[in-house]
């Protein structure tokens, strides 16, 4: 099989390789072309695959390039991970929302709104490529706001788009663990959208073992989501939310916390991985290694700010555990490719999942997959304190599908001013003014 990823000189490019140098069994991928616009990120990347690659007889044969339709051509699985306007851009994401006193970050609020008017037209145009020259090809996004881009490219390309992210699966493997269970053999009762969802119970056997969590102080305070939102919380909420809603129910506190840091988290990393590429360029430079150091920095150091407004401290060895969104994607592969069937969380399709949201909303929930893709599996009616945040924010990826297809103004107006995070319609139009000010890529919104 022929896999492509789309932003192949991107840093988290090594993990899905060496998921994939894991996987010996028939039909396995055989060749990944990697597609970049920036050539030394390309190359740099190449030869960190070519060190993990070493030893291994059937390793998959690494292919890199800057033409896309060739990379397109022929593929089984393509996976979109590009980041538009880079780190830079992001950084500015960040900054631009801090100045008007509002979060920056880069899925969720102000931010997030920012990245997914630059990324949906790119998405769409990939979208439309992608049904053009591999029509019969399986597309996994990866890419920011993932919930957001997957639902824009399904618009062109139906459910043969799914998109993953690993919070979920971190979050409910980590509880799995505090309560003793064997994380492979749990089922996560999970939904909401993508970095906004809840985990509302975790079955071993027949039996939800969430009760008995909520009910131990001891056992919430052990582990990282217990740390971050304060067991009182929880047992109030009587679920566990993903670790992106302390962003929401903390909101001033962060706010702060990111308005005091020396640097925003875009221009911690956009430095990190400036240092990384550049070290690359020195054929002394050992590649897995340098690759490794800068993984191990980046994961350690994740919503560091977030911890502080908590008190929740370092992050601990097991917190570090991901839920590994290249074995999700290896997962989601195998079931497809080898219709090894098996349950993950997902962004898809609504298809009455959530009756709170119409059929195509992509929302992100526990789906069954097999060979015909991936189907969402029924869910009980969301809380009425999780009703409120999904549908609004759900109104807020409809204004930027809006304003990214019609070029209106009035839509990315409209998306700020809505997002609960935002709050505030002269705030929301001096966002759209400040954004389109430092990202020329915004220069297609007009002034109706």
């Amino acid at each position: 099989m022929k896999l492509t990823i789309l932003g192949g000189g991107g840093f988290r490019v090594p993990l899905v390789y060496g998921a994939l140098l894991g996987d010996h069994a028939e039909g396995r991928v055989s060749r990944v072309t990697l597609y970049d616009t920036d050539a030394d990120r390309l190359t740099a990347v190449a030869r960190v695959l070519a060190e993990q690659a070493a030893g291994i007889d059937d390793a998959p044969v690494v292919v890199a390039t800057g033409d896309l339709d060739e990379a397109l051509r022929g593929a089984d699985f393509v996976f979109s991970a590009i980041r538009v306007g880079g780190l830079e851009g992001r950084a500015a994401d960040e900054r631009v929302a801090l100045d008007e006193g509002v979060l920056g970050q880069e899925t969720v609020g102000a931010g997030g709104i920012a990245y997914g008017l630059r990324t949906v037209p790119v998405a769409t145009d990939l979208a439309r490529r992608i049904a053009r020259l591999a029509p019969d090809a399986w597309v996994i996004n990866f890419t920011n706001p993932a919930g957001l881009v997957t639902e824009a490219m399904a618009r062109y390309l139906g459910d043969r788009v799914i998109g993953i992210c690993d919070s979920p699966v971190g979050l409910g493997r980590r509880i799995a663990r505090v309560l003793g269970a064997d994380p492979d053999r749990a089922r996560i009762d999970y939904v909401g959208l993508n970095h906004l969802g809840w985990v509302r119970g975790l079955w071993v056997e027949g039996r939800d073992e969430l009760p008995r969590l909520l009910a131990d102080p001891a056992l919430l305070g052990s582990f990282e989501e217990g740390r971050l939102f304060g067991s009182e919380w929880l047992r109030s909420l009587g679920a566990i939310p993903n670790e992106y809603l302390h962003y929401y129910y903390f909101n001033r506190e962060a706010v702060r916390a990111y308005q005091d840091a020396e640097q925003t988290r875009g221009a911690f990393l956009r430095e990190q991985q400036e240092g990384f590429y550049a070290r690359m360029k020195d054929p002394a430079a050992p590649p897995l290694a340098t690759w490794d150091r800068t993984r191990a920095e980046r994961e350690a150091t994740y919503m560091a700010e977030n911890r502080d407004v908590a008190g929740a401290g370092e992050r601990e060895e097991s917190d570090l555990e991901s839920g590994g969104y290249e074995q999700v994607a290896l997962a989601l592969m195998r079931a497809v490719a080898r219709n090894e069937r098996t349950s993950l969380i997902l962004d898809v399709r609504n298809r009455g999942t959530l009756p709170e949201l119409d059929a195509d909303a992509v929302v992100e929930v526990p789906c069954l997959v097999d060979a015909n893709g991936a189907h969402p599996v029924a869910a009980d009616p969301l809380p009425y304190h999780a009703v409120g945040l999904v549908t609004a924010v759900k109104a807020v990826e409809r204004a930027v599908l809006e304003a990214a297809e019609s070029g209106s103004r009035a839509a990315a107006v409209r998306a700020f001013a809505l997002h609960p995070l935002v709050d505030s319609v002269s705030v929301a139009r001096r966002l759209v003014e400040g954004y389109t000010r430092v990202h020329p890529g915004l220069a297609y919104l007009g002034r109706s």
